[in-house]
């Protein structure tokens, strides 16, 4: 029973320290995101510009008094300030609107974008294009933890190898983000030997049949996933590997070989086992970075995930949709830190569940 009681109140404690931090992430999101309040000016002065030349173009206002054209003007804008919202201050009721709007996704109107459908909504814009970035980055996460471990573990039964040193030598390739390695991959495997498609989730128009519809998917996931693969890959093992190489040389590992305890059974329980909590650590390090570089790469392969949203809504200036994207990704986040945060306290013993907050 205090077992439990002690697991709830670190959940409870850590819930309420990553909702702390993506309230206060999702307000800094939206202050920046509206240039603290100066992106208001920007698009006033776009609407009135557009009601302007409206009015001023059309044809059955000529021989009206300018006089009157600018009152038109001033009315019809003013309307248009009432509508989106911008007659009102953005400090602080319109920003702490957009931070309550964005935590309870209650998302609201795109003001340039629309989904595929023809849906203003921005869940709706979001609910198309999530799917794509989840199964883009849960697959290349997922196949780089494993494979990095497997690596990392064979090279730290050859150390000092050709292998191990080659390995060595590769780590800094690492330190090229995803989408760097991405345009090189499209180049060479696209455009000089096309032998994969150079971006988008699936062949147009898509095949109809399921089957197919998985292949082309998966024809499509080879490049992208490669250029994150290759921008962590190195990185990873070379530090797993080193984290395996000093729990290995533990005495209580030396007194299991001396009892003639199987290799196989050494290295999962004496030092797989223990060097889990800062491999985790390391790898959610690692995942905020890949999160973070979405946008780009997503746009490198034309990839319709919410990076390549974020990207054009950028450019239309649709402060909804760029707002909801961004939160999405905090979101996104804060799960993942959550999750390998009770990963991690499931995985190292030191880690005191009922010590008034789950200090470490």
């Amino acid at each position: 029973m205090k077992s439990l009681l002690a697991v709830g109140r670190y959940l409870i404690v850590r819930t309420l320290m990553v909702g702390i931090t993506l309230v206060v992430g999702c307000y800094l999101i939206v202050i920046i995101m509206n240039m603290g309040g100066k992106l208001d000016d920007v698009r006033r002065a776009e609407i009135r510009s557009n009601v302007a030349s409206a009015i001023f173009l059309d044809p059955a206002n000529r021989g009206i008094p300018a006089n009157a054209l600018k009152e038109m003007v001033d009315e019809l804008a003013e309307l248009e300030y009432g509508r989106l919202g911008l007659d009102r201050p953005f400090f602080p009721w319109r920003s702490l609107e957009y931070l309550f709007t964005a935590l309870s996704l209650k998302l609201g109107i795109a003001e340039q974008l629309s989904s595929d459908t023809g849906s203003r909504s921005v869940a709706r814009i979001l609910s198309e294009r999530l799917p794509a970035t989840l199964v883009l980055f849960g697959t290349s996460n997922l196949l780089l933890f494993f494979l990095a471990i497997q690596f990392a573990l064979f090279l730290s039964r050859r150390y000092g190898s050709l292998v191990d040193r080659t390995m060595v030598g590769l780590a800094p390739l690492s330190s090229a983000p995803g989408w760097f390695y991405g345009i090189f991959l499209i180049l060479i495997f696209a455009f000089l030997h096309p032998v994969l498609p150079p971006g988008g989730m699936v062949h147009a128009p898509p095949p109809e049949d399921p089957f197919a519809y998985g292949l082309s998917v998966l024809q499509h996931m080879v490049l992208p996933v490669a250029a994150m693969f290759l921008s962590s890959i190195f990185i990873s093992i070379y530090s797993w590997r080193t984290f395996f190489l000093i729990h290995a040389s533990e005495d209580y590992v030396e007194m299991a070989r001396a009892k003639g305890l199987p290799s196989s059974m050494i290295e999962l329980r004496y030092v797989l086992r223990p060097t889990l909590p800062p491999i985790v650590t390391s790898f959610a390090l690692m995942l905020i970075g890949l999160w973070g570089g979405a946008i780009i790469l997503e746009q490198v392969f034309n990839w319709p995930g919410l990076g390549s949203l974020a990207f054009r809504a950028i450019g239309f200036r649709d402060t909804p949709v760029i707002i909801a994207s961004v939160v999405i990704f905090a979101y996104l986040l804060a799960i993942t830190v959550f999750l390998l945060d009770v990963i991690y306290a499931a995985l190292d013993p030191r880690v005191k569940l009922g010590s008034g907050g789950g200090g470490r």
